[in-house]
């Protein structure tokens, strides 16, 4: 997948603060203040930035974080993870593979099947209801 590319400027003009803080500027909304933090509709969450499929709604679960958590990423290489040591900590940080827009973090005391606890900014993420 080709990564997109566009100016900073342009994110600007196309994301609305929130999410350009979040996305781009790799920020965090405060806990519990996220629009999908308690919702469970069926559907698929997107990027905000690019409209790339990331997770489906039957991974997410109330993980009691804060923020939106699935257990698993939608696959197909949707998602990147890296290293990040900001604020002295060492964590996994999660990034949309298509357009390397900062999404959340990934922990390990998830639930089954994965284990995995996906926290991701609703700023970063767009339900597309089935």
């Amino acid at each position: 997948m080709t990564k997109i590319q566009k100016t900073e400027q342009e994110w600007r003009t196309e994301l609305d603060p929130e999410q350009y803080r979040v996305l781009r500027q790799k920020g965090t909304e405060a806990p519990f203040t996220g629009e999908y933090d308690h919702v469970f509709e069926p559907g698929t969450y997107v990027c905000a930035g690019c409209g790339t499929e990331l997770f489906e709604s039957d991974t997410k679960y109330d993980s009691g974080c804060g923020w939106p958590a699935f257990y698993a990423s939608k696959g197909d290489g949707a998602v990147e993870e890296e290293t990040d040591v900001s604020y002295g900590m060492i964590r996994t940080e999660v990034l949309c593979a298509n357009c390397g827009g900062h999404l959340g973090h990934v922990f390990p005391d998830g639930p089954a099947p994965t284990g995995q606890r996906y926290c991701i900014n609703s700023a970063a993420l767009k339900l597309d209801e089935k």
